[in-house]
């Protein structure tokens, strides 16, 4: 059966600052939606495994969809209360993975071992690495199957330096987004701020922000069926 690992994130503030987040909701279930209409399993999984803050900001205006999920007392409990450490996951019983935004990633995707650790054996066992909007500094650190940096080269998108100008939070995280995707080689492509914008270079598939999740989760399914 097709499996795809979904990765989010653990912090829930932004840094020092008295300023709550974590993931950005409906990038992971308008994922996780495809997925499901596509009969494709989903495990979630965290830096540290366990609970997963959710930034107040997806939940101030969610569509019919992200409510859907977050009626669910199991997806709740399951994915959001429970999601996996990296020591429990087995990188081979997935075809893909995904990386989930949301401002607090920027804390504990970038160069993470263990994160990269998993990543790099679903790549290399020739599954797709996808990833969305805040989400795409998951990619930082990662390797091809050649050992250079997996985004060096590639076509790559990600939440984009005017729609953190748009948020006012420039100053508030710790790097910028796009800076940090061009300054790993990556080949940046964006859209008009906050318009869907997906991007598919091999094997890896890319979105600006969180109105690509859906899309991306559609690019992964084409590729899965390959």
């Amino acid at each position: 059966m097709t499996k795809v690992l979904v990765v989010v994130t653990n912090n829930h503030r932004f840094g020092d600052l008295k300023r709550a987040t974590g993931l950005w909701l409906s990038e992971s279930v308008h994922f996780h939606a495809v997925m499901a209409e596509n009969k494709i399993d989903v495990d979630y999984v965290s830096p540290k495994g366990g609970y997963v803050p959710l930034d107040p900001g997806s939940l101030a205006d969610m569509d019919d969809l992200t409510w859907k999920f977050y009626d669910n007392a199991d997806f709740r409990n399951q994915y959001l209360a429970q999601s996996l450490a990296p020591k429990d996951v087995n990188p081979t019983a997935y075809d893909a993975i995904f990386f989930a935004g949301g401002h607090g990633v920027l804390w504990d995707f970038p160069n993470n071992p263990d994160l990269a650790k998993l990543a790099d054996a679903i790549h290399q066992n020739g599954g797709v690495t996808a990833a969305v909007c805040h989400g795409v500094v998951g990619l930082l650190g990662l390797h091809g199957t050649d050992g250079q940096a997996l985004i060096a080269g590639k076509q790559v998108a990600g939440f984009s330096n005017e729609e953190e100008t748009i948020n006012q939070l420039t100053d508030a995280v710790p790097f910028l987004t796009e800076d940090a995707l061009i300054k790993a080689g990556g080949q940046y492509t964006s859209s008009p701020a906050y318009t869907e914008h997906v991007v598919v270079d091999g094997k890896l598939v890319t979105g600006q922000n969180p109105q690509s999740a859906k899309g991306v989760a559609e690019a992964v399914v084409k590729l899965l069926a390959k």
